[in-house]
């Protein structure tokens, strides 16, 4: 489960931001929002079932997805896909000269097997100058290992003694852990890797061949398809067809040892049909069309099936999903009717996490979130992103968010120069 998590550059210019899905101490204005979209992770903490990310185009919204992904990457990968001489992918920020080339911050906080983490580190291009890993066993947190550029002190807990002279200046000490089997280590990537899921609602390739990989699996198979009848797509049925990748069937340019190596991965491209109900001039039902989904499906419609697989697998694990441009071409009901699936006792038993960065406003509604539930990203007049909720603000539990939001009562809104005179129709 997610707790936390916080980016910045350069601590000493600007705080980091901070993101978080812990609930404030707020009563909304229908209990049952408190009931369906709250849940206890223990007797001290309750965290939020999802939460919505709002802001004017180019206020540093989908950066902070691309800055926990970024994050997500460099420490399952940084001990085995890097060489000594790689930069690190870091984006420092580039409209103060004050932190040209020093340290961008990111940190995480979560709870694994039932336990509070909190890990971070800090990182130039060139290398990682601080990491740290504490834990809270039973109240206290304590430290699991620290490090200051190539020193680093790991705890007789963490039992990973020894690794710091294997621990190159551009790795984490973290990632090099697991590769050496340090149990602890291990176990965090592994909860990184299989519960803390990040995608774009506008590139959906990716999510869409993972959607297919669900369909090997009946349960799943008969969810996905039940939540795409349910979306009044006009599908009545969802038809997979795999070919088998053969040496004959591999283009001729291919090399013979890449054609083993694919033969061998298995299952090559996916043909995914859908089946339509087809009626005479009677208007009675006479046999199901098939379409193809690429090919004659809407473009919504090629979304809806992307994400379900993701949507329907955090719902079952009681992972967190994080999207962005969550809103790209989806119809607002469908919108709101995925949210709703994270805001239910019912679809949502085990807690799952939804983080969506949105436009839509046809959301932004006490009916939908406590006020918690909802943030907002604005740039600085120095350019820089602030992060905030609507939490922070002193409104009343009715209030009309999206009117008040349009408005600009809340900030993080474009603010539209005139642009009656700018074409000159006179040529």
């Amino acid at each position: 489960m997610l707790i936390e998590f916080s980016v910045g550059n350069y601590r000493s210019f600007k705080e980091p931001v901070t993101f978080s899905m812990v609930a404030a101490n707020l009563v909304a204005k229908d209990k049952n929002l408190d009931e369906n979209n709250v849940f206890a992770a223990d007797k001290d903490l309750r965290l939020l079932k999802s939460a919505a990310i709002y802001g004017a185009n180019a206020s540093g919204k989908s950066n902070l997805a691309r800055a926990l992904s970024f994050m997500k990457q460099f420490m399952i990968n940084s001990s085995k896909e890097t060489q000594s001489t790689d930069e690190i992918g870091v984006e420092p920020f580039r409209l103060n000269t004050e932190t040209e080339g020093k340290p961008s911050y990111f940190e995480l906080v979560f709870l694994m097997d039932g336990i509070k983490y909190r890990y971070g580190f800090e990182a130039t291009r060139e290398r990682v100058t601080s990491e740290w890993l504490f834990y809270v066993p039973k109240v206290r947190e304590t430290q699991l290992f620290e490090r200051d550029f190539d020193t680093i002190t790991p705890s007789k807990k963490y039992d990973a003694d020894g690794i710091q002279q294997r621990t190159r200046s551009n790795a984490l000490f973290l990632s090099v852990s697991a590769q050496f089997n340090v149990e602890l280590a291990e176990r965090i990537l592994e909860w990184l890797t299989d519960n803390l899921n990040i995608i774009s609602g506008l590139h959906d390739r990716a999510y869409r061949d993972y959607t297919v990989k669900c369909f090997t699996n009946n349960e799943k198979r008969a969810d996905i398809v039940n939540l795409i009848k349910k979306l009044d797509l006009g599908i009545s049925e969802i038809k997979i067809e795999q070919e088998d990748f053969t040496v004959d069937s591999l283009p001729d340019e291919i090399p013979d040892e890449l054609k083993k190596i694919l033969v061998k991965a298995g299952r090559g491209k996916a043909t995914i049909g859908t089946g339509h109900r087809k009626f005479d001039s009677e208007g009675n039902y006479k046999s199901l069309e098939e379409f193809d989904l690429v090919s004659h499906e809407s473009q919504g419609t090629q979304k809806v099936f992307a994400l379900a697989g993701p949507l329907i697998t955090a719902l079952k694990k009681g992972e967190v999903l994080i999207i962005d441009e969550f809103d790209a071409r989806l119809h607002p009901l469908i919108s709101r009717a995925l949210v709703e699936m994270f805001n239910s006792q019912e679809t949502n038993s085990n807690n799952a996490q939804l983080i969506f960065i949105t436009h839509d406003t046809n959301l932004l509604s006490n009916k939908n979130f406590r006020r918690d539930q909802i943030w907002f990203t604005e740039k600085n007049r120095y350019g820089a992103t602030d992060l905030y909720s609507l939490a922070e603000y002193k409104i009343r539990n009715d209030a009309t968010f999206e009117s008040d939001y349009i408005k600009g009562r809340y900030g993080a809104i474009p603010y539209l120069g005139n642009l009656k005179h700018l074409i000159n129709s006179n040529g």
